[in-house]
């Protein structure tokens, strides 16, 4: 099991050294600002839809290793997905990461999202994890007012 831990933490690491699309998207479709208080991650998130299709996904901000990662990895994950499948994504990798996720079952599977299973155990870090998730939910559903994890 230690094996998978390290896999796990390493593919963390390198998300959060290596962003991947961390970048500003010209006009986007949808755009939303969220911010941790407790620790100061700060991440914007934009989004391009194609009908009902996010064409793609991309981020700005600071944080922590986890926010980043989890930014990075959200917008690797969502890209292609309808509308319905990205939400379905956000309550499962919610559910995840606070424990319940044997409760939520609809949806496509999680995949590399998996790594984040052991943040429920770390409560002040599951405000780390979801920050870019709740952030594009905002994005998606183009409301003008920031996030918070609060």
């Amino acid at each position: 099991m230690s094996d998978i831990n390290d896999l796990y933490q390493e593919l963390i690491l390198d998300h959060n050294r290596s962003p991947r699309n961390h970048r500003e998207l010209d006009a986007p479709d949808g755009k939303a600002e969220g911010y941790n208080p407790l620790c100061g991650d700060h991440v914007t998130v934009f989004v391009k839809l194609e009908k009902d299709v996010v064409k793609e996904v991309t981020f700005k901000g600071s944080g922590c290793a986890i926010s980043t990662a989890s930014a990075s990895l959200m917008t690797q994950t969502l890209k292609g997905k309808t509308l319905d499948e990205a939400k379905a994504l956000f309550r499962r990798f919610h559910g995840l990461v606070t424990g319940k996720a044997k409760e939520i079952t609809e949806g496509p599977g999680l995949g590399k999202l998996e790594v984040f299973a052991g943040v429920c155990e770390y409560p002040a870090r599951v405000k780390c994890a979801t920050l870019a998730w709740h952030t594009v939910k905002a994005a998606l559903e183009k409301r003008d007012e920031i996030v918070t994890t609060e």
